[in-house]
């Protein structure tokens, strides 16, 4: 698993946050049973960044904490771009202190949440939505990442 990081806004995101990523998406991979030959992209923005591409791409004019752009369809298929994360830094660092655990904590489960939506995950309805739920907890737990 490569991650090709972008952070641009120089955010201070520590070297283990993406050894820890490689991990999740190693195993989110695995748990639906595909190789781990994949890239992803992830790119640090500001809150008024996510907003311009939430609005954009979802039609939604509102910050957001975390977009998810799926490239492949056909996981059959040789593609090695599984997509694109973008998670808003500003948006992570009020949601961490709102739910009293760490950015760190924050940012991971950001990410977990976004490579299950490159891999076909949606929680738009509520049975989609309990299902996308544990596979993040299994995740998340399986690495130790407290909650």
């Amino acid at each position: 698993m490569d991650i090709v990081i972008n952070n641009e806004n120089n955010y201070p995101i520590g070297a283990s946050y993406e050894d820890t990523m490689k991990r999740i998406a190693s195993l989110a991979l695995k748990m639906e049973g595909l190789e781990d030959h994949y890239e992803v992209g992830l790119t640090y923005v500001s809150k008024d960044e996510i907003k311009d591409l939430n609005r954009e791409y979802r039609n939604i004019d509102k910050v957001t904490d975390v977009l998810s752009f799926p490239l492949i369809e056909d996981f059959s298929s040789d593609e090695t771009l599984l997509g694109d994360v973008v998670i808003s830094y500003e948006a992570a660092q009020e949601q961490a202190k709102e739910y009293g655990h760490s950015l760190e904590r924050e940012i991971l489960f950001l990410f977990t949440h976004s490579i299950l939506h490159l891999l076909g995950y949606d929680h738009i309805e509520d049975e989609d939505r309990v299902i996308m739920e544990e596979r993040q907890r299994e995740i998340l737990d399986e690495l130790k990442i407290k909650r």
